[in-house]
């Protein structure tokens, strides 16, 4: 029979040590132990590895791997490069969960819903969901690539239970949208700044063209002038963000007029239209809206913002998406048409 003790750990939280051991006349013929963040995984895994031990040469049985080892393997043989987000999440699977630590054919779908409620209590539904996301790529390919007994259906499940439980879910979607007021005020302070640091990230060109380009910081920074169609208004952004991958997903996105205007004024001084660093710009606008007294207003917004416009403009999905870059249009449904209120504004000029 297998036995939990609660031990403190010395910042103050609770370790659940849980032990099996097996006797014969008298003699241990098997001792295990590991040690749980939770009493629930910790009690589902003496039921599992008691049940296994019970079976005819259960006790001559070699464990098997780990879910750990089933990341690594995943990781390292991979033909395709696994994004940072991605390797992230795995390695904080892999070094901050017990989860990791469990043999794959111990981990079913109630093991998984108890880690999503692990989950729950360190990061939003939203980010949880990511999780269980990627770890579903892992669950999907163990089996059938290198016969880790991982269950692909367990996962489906858990997902499924969990999202009903409300621990996964999709973030709401943000609704602010910056007035011209708050633009030109953004834009203003940009200006008056670059006239005393002329090595500054031009944020005046930065804040209109994400706009208008509904570009996110990240691609602005990457977008080469080599990838520029002048021509045929229209610029390749390279590993455009999307649910699947990311890696490898280049998307030629079509420009509008301001975009090329603010394109044009760059200096050439280096591969990129914009060779700055996206973590900057993020920055610097977070910090212009601090001192100007703008609330709750963040940089990606301005994607947001833009793509609302091109809907007011009158662009259907279609024509929106060969803007944004969406693979999927079920996203731009919430999008009407109500006239551009940026007809004749001058913040890209």
């Amino acid at each position: 029979m297998g036995t939990i003790s609660e031990r403190k750990r010395k910042n103050g939280s609770s370790a659940y040590l849980a032990q099996i051991v097996i006797k014969r006349d008298g003699n241990i013929v098997h001792r295990e132990n590991k040690t749980f963040d939770r009493k629930r995984i910790a009690e589902k895994w003496i039921e599992k590895r008691e049940a296994d031990l019970a079976k005819p040469d259960g006790l001559q049985q070699v464990p098997g791997k780990t879910l750990a080892d089933a990341i690594d393997k995943c990781v390292k043989t991979s033909h395709k490069q696994i994004g940072r987000t991605k390797t992230q999440v795995l390695n904080t699977i892999k070094n901050e969960y017990d989860i990791a630590s469990m043999h794959c054919a111990d981990i079913d779908s109630q093991v998984l819903v108890a880690f999503v409620e692990e989950l729950n209590t360190r990061v939003s539904p939203q980010t949880a969901q990511n999780y269980m996301s990627h770890l579903g790529a892992i669950f999907s390919i163990a089996k059938p690539a290198w016969g880790l007994q991982l269950d692909k259906q367990a996962h489906i499940d858990a997902m499924a239970v969990s999202k009903r439980l409300g621990l996964i879910g999709k973030g709401t979607s943000r609704e602010r949208r910056p007035t011209l007021r708050e633009l030109d005020l953004l834009i203003e302070h940009f200006k008056n700044k670059a006239k005393f640091r002329k090595q500054s990230i031009p944020m005046q060109d930065i804040i209109p063209f994400a706009l208008f380009s509904t570009r996110r910081q990240e691609e602005i920074c990457t977008i080469l002038w080599d990838d520029l169609d002048k021509e045929g208004k229209r610029i390749l952004v390279r590993d455009m963000k999307n649910p699947g991958e990311k890696i490898g997903n280049n998307v030629w996105c079509d420009l509008p007029d301001p975009c090329l205007y603010i394109i044009e004024a760059q200096p050439k001084k280096a591969p990129q239209i914009f060779p700055y660093n996206h973590r900057s710009i993020s920055a610097a606008f977070t910090r212009a809206c601090h001192f100007l007294e703008i609330k709750d207003l963040r940089f990606h917004d301005l994607r947001h913002e833009g793509t609302s416009r091109l809907f007011e403009m009158g662009y259907n999905i279609p024509q929106a998406a060969a803007v944004t870059g969406h693979r999927s249009w079920s996203s731009l449904k919430r999008f009407r048409q109500t006239g551009d209120k940026y007809d004749g504004w001058t913040g890209c000029h």
